[in-house]
């Protein structure tokens, strides 16, 4: 079912918590980066020209592309790169939607390799406040960055439920005093209202030769967190995440942005983080406090995400099961993901050390954000034309406007790769390796498994002719093959010489929508002798309960509990098959190592430890 209906008030209060932490902590760093992108020389046409180049990339690309176009293409209120993937029908690689689905799922796996970035330069960011009281700090700034990340990561597994409540005032508070702040030198010099002209900006392009690439790279730190609005979505609707950008989020950020551009105007050159610069020597320190904490909020954030993405990912095909825990009882999106946050958390780290401050890491910033935003265009595309039905030229036409941008922010940032940006690259291609090699290796495993010498209707046949003996009880056998009489039970069988006298073969299937639900999410039939074949069908957004889906299935036999039934899964053994393997030996050692530490059905399938055994099996792929 949807996340229930809250006022639109109250949703875009707490909206402000999680959906714009990343784009509401970009002005800690972006006119820092440009400037010494500069040189540290700053004239007024230049300051000018990158305020205008801001000011219409927030408009563009997060005002337009994102809460006009990109929300509407919703997957049943659901959204993310990989329900856009699901909407358009490009979740595998088939005939047709081989190059959509590719770009699914590297823009998936971007967000991974951004995801272990944005905690370590926001932390960093807001901590290097400091340095404008006092140099003496400067070398406790990264271990300070290290102990926070640490515990942030730590507190994953008590959930955010309750530290979620206060998001939203904080993060209010913090739009607020980013406001005021950057309000205040424009009384004096009002000649920043001048940026408002687009062609300042293009101007500003045209006469910067090469050097305009950098600067386009530092131009596009101040919308990373856009996709944040398409992704959290689901949980706050369309509505609230566009009030409160419209309402808050981009007149605070325009402020505080020209703001800057005031200070840098009156300087005349870039020495330090402009941003704490405009703050009283009395209000650094409690504002480095509060950067900090939302810099924290803008971390829980990506996390968040991460987790949610993972889940969709694993439901779809895409990636090994894994241990998800529900660390909520009244907040679907409240989940823990163990294995990703730890592995986040030992990236996070190793980065902040390495790096050591967030200029230097802010090369390494941006260059999965701007290919994941241009991916997400060419995927836009297809839903204007497959699922809203627009005609050609107004979808190209939109679609070559906002090609136009991102083509230009992801070329910019491509210039980064020697700086650092080949990092988030370089993982979200490990992931991007994993995830085709993972769905390989699954439907290679049912290819070997539908080619059993035993049919299933000789099976049958023996069974009809009492040639298997029946003992009392009931088992539930889980397979991924749709025959009716899966390998499974056959094989179990040929082990144990019996059958019990009630047998269900239940294949799960998830769905391309968030939730599946209604008298087709479990299937019955009775196949007879004894057997049934039951789908239970399960939205990527949800946690599966096969017991609580076979309570409601209409069909068995009165004497079913699924309370005490037995369930059957197989444990394989991936082995290369000389010669002919459908994968190099690589991907299958590769593939082979997942699926052995991936998730058991107990795990995934909220199943009861006592009712459960396995079947070890040998597969060649």
């Amino acid at each position: 079912m949807n996340t229930p209906a809250r006022p639109r008030g109250r949703a875009m209060f707490a909206a402000l918590g999680v959906v714009f932490g990343d784009l509401g902590t970009s002005p800690l760093y972006t006119l820092q980066t440009i400037g010494q992108d500069s040189a540290g020389r700053v004239t007024a046409d230049a300051a000018l020209g990158v305020l205008s180049l801001i000011v219409w990339t927030l408009l563009v690309t997060i005002s337009v592309k994102y809460c006009v176009f990109v929300m509407r293409a919703d997957n049943r209120g659901e959204g993310g790169i990989l329900a856009l993937m699901s909407l358009i029908g490009a979740n595998g690689f088939t005939r047709g939607v081989t190059l959509l689905t590719g770009m699914g799922l590297m823009g998936a796996a971007l967000i991974y390799g951004d995801g272990v970035i944005t905690p370590a330069i926001s932390v960093l960011s807001a901590l290097e406040g400091i340095n404008v009281v006092t140099g003496n700090a400067k070398p406790f700034v990264m271990p300070m960055a290290v102990v926070i990340l640490v515990v942030l990561f730590s507190a994953q597994r008590f959930g955010t439920q309750r530290i979620g409540q206060a998001f939203g005032p904080i993060m209010l508070l913090w739009f607020v005093v980013i406001a005021a702040i950057g309000a205040a030198p424009l009384l004096h010099h009002p000649a920043v209202f001048a940026a408002l002209d687009p062609r300042r900006g293009l101007r500003f392009l045209a006469h910067s030769g090469t050097h305009g690439a950098l600067i386009l790279g530092g131009v596009f730190l101040c919308i990373t967190g856009g996709e944040a609005l398409y992704a959290d979505m689901g949980s706050f609707g369309k509505a609230p995440i566009r009030g409160a950008w419209y309402l808050i989020v981009l007149p605070s950020l325009l402020l505080s942005y020209a703001g800057q551009t005031a200070l840098l105007l009156e300087k005349g050159q870039t020495d330090g983080n402009p941003f704490f610069q405009l703050v009283p020597t009395w209000g650094v320190y409690p504002m480095v406090l509060l950067a900090t904490v939302a810099t924290i909020i803008a971390s829980q954030a990506i996390i968040t995400g991460s987790f949610s993405m993972t889940r969709q990912a694993v439901q779809l095909g895409w990636l090994p099961g894994v241990a998800i825990q529900q660390t909520s009882d009244s907040v679907y999106g409240q989940i823990y993901v163990p294995c990703v946050n730890w592995l986040m958390m030992i990236l996070t780290v190793g980065i902040t050390i390495a790096f050591g401050s967030s200029d230097r890491l802010a090369g390494a910033y941006g260059t999965a954000v701007s290919t994941t935003m241009l991916l997400t265009t060419f995927l836009l595309y297809r839903a204007m034309r497959r699922c809203w039905q627009w005609p050609l030229l107004p979808a190209a036409g939109v679609t070559g406007v906002f090609l136009l941008v991102d083509g230009a922010f992801c070329a910019a940032n491509m210039a980064k790769i020697a700086d650092g940006g080949w990092l988030p690259l370089t993982l979200a291609a490990l992931v991007f390796a994993l995830m085709v090699t993972w769905r390989n290796g699954i439907e290679s495993i049912r290819r070997d498994l539908d080619a059993h010498p035993e049919t299933p209707d000789r099976f049958l046949a023996q069974l009809a002719a009492g040639r298997v003996p029946r003992v009392p009880g009931s088992m539930v056998f889980l397979t991924r093959s749709a025959e009716k009489v899966p390998r499974l039970i056959m094989d179990h069988v040929h082990f144990t010489g019996v059958l019990p006298q009630h047998v269900i073969a239940l294949s799960v299937v998830f769905e391309e929508t968030p939730r599946s639900a209604g008298p087709k999410a479990v299937a019955v039939e009775n196949v007879g002798n004894g057997l049934w074949h039951v789908v239970a069908r399960f939205g990527f957004f949800e946690i599966p309960d096969l017991c609580a889906a076979l309570a409601h299935a209409e069909g068995l036999h009165q004497d079913f509990d699924p309370a005490s039934v037995v369930f059957v899964g197989a444990r394989d053994l991936i082995v290369h098959k000389a010669g002919s393997g459908a994968l190099r030996r690589w991907r299958v050692n590769l593939f082979a190592f997942f699926y052995r530490n991936a998730a058991k059905i107990i795990d995934r399938f909220n199943l009861p430890a006592r009712n459960v055994i396995e079947i070890a099996r040998q597969i060649e792929i």
